[in-house]
């Protein structure tokens, strides 16, 4: 069996070959000869081929890393104000007190059970479903589905939102709710970080997903001061003390359900890394036949 692409390619990383072979030679405990020359080829041909602001990168990745950033700055809009504004949203709907209407001690406790009751029936479970699936049916397939999840069971909360508030339906409102953190970490919560590691050049990796993850913080900061402002009622006799009128809750939950829907649609910029290796998902094992870092070496049958 052949040394695989990833061993052969460490040493462009650092541009030692030597250093490379040495490693390598200490893990898979044989004796591997690196080939510095082919080493400073291939560092010439293929490790300084394009950086991150050449078009070559703007042709092959792009739109890729548009649809890495795009994704996570949307789910962290929807994400962080469902997260932060759980209270408010829970009073809205008269499932909570009014704090007015509580001790202080009597609020903090009504607020994290109810907020318990989320993560255990809904935040949780999402995340080990992700953990068993995502190498069965793929990160594309789980954030497609996570997301469009995601905007129906806003619409849910949305559409019929005078039904929940008057009704007093507060089961109801609670399971669509809980749903929507299910399908963010059985979803877009658990894939927005994990692609972008995987689809790119080795050498531009970390800086493509530390553009992604800022794109994100971006949108979390979006969704944590926008939906504080925005989902103040419309009446001004009733605005939280200090705000202005914004435009309520349930015009909030239909903002949240488009980026939610915005999402779903540029997820299909995003490639599926399932099954493949780092080199074969960003294209770096193209010409990798022809080019080799460190001599082939049989490794000894496992």
């Amino acid at each position: 069996m052949k040394m695989p692409e990833t061993a052969r390619y460490t040493a462009l990383v650092a541009k030692n070959a030597q250093q490379a072979a040495s490693d390598m030679s200490k893990v898979l405990q044989i004796e591997i000869q690196e080939d510095q020359s082919n080493a400073e080829k291939v560092i010439n041909e293929r490790g300084q081929k394009y950086g991150l602001f050449s078009g070559e990168f703007l042709c092959h990745h792009g739109l890729h890393l548009l649809g890495t950033a795009t994704c996570w700055f949307l789910l962290d809009i929807a994400f962080y104000s469902q997260n932060l504004f759980q209270k408010d949203i829970f009073s809205s709907i008269n499932w909570i007190p009014k704090a007015n209407t509580m001790s202080a001690v009597e609020e903090v406790y009504k607020i994290a059970r109810a907020q318990t009751l989320i993560a255990l029936c809904g935040t949780v479970p999402g995340y080990w479903f992700t953990v068993f699936l995502i190498d069965k049916i793929g990160r594309f397939s789980i954030q497609l589905i996570g997301f469009g999840m995601m905007t129906l069971f806003m619409l849910g909360l949305a559409v019929p939102y005078h039904h929940w508030t008057i009704s007093g339906n507060h089961i109801g409102f609670v399971v669509l709710y809980g749903l929507t953190f299910f399908f963010a970490n059985f979803g877009p919560n658990s894939t927005t970080f994990i692609v972008p590691a995987e689809i790119f050049p080795a050498r531009l990796r970390s800086t493509c997903h530390g553009i992604s993850a800022a794109a994100g913080k971006a949108g979390a900061i979006i969704g944590s001061f926008g939906f504080l402002y925005a989902a103040q009622n419309q009446n001004k006799a009733e605005v939280d003390h200090g705000y202005s009128p914004g435009i309520g809750v349930r015009n909030s939950l239909f903002v949240l359900a488009a980026c939610n829907l915005l999402g779903f649609f540029f997820t299909f910029l995003v490639p599926e890394s399932k099954g493949k290796s780092l080199e074969e998902i960003s294209g770096e094992n193209a010409s990798g036949n022809s080019m080799s870092m460190i001599t082939d070496t049989d490794l000894p049958p496992v």
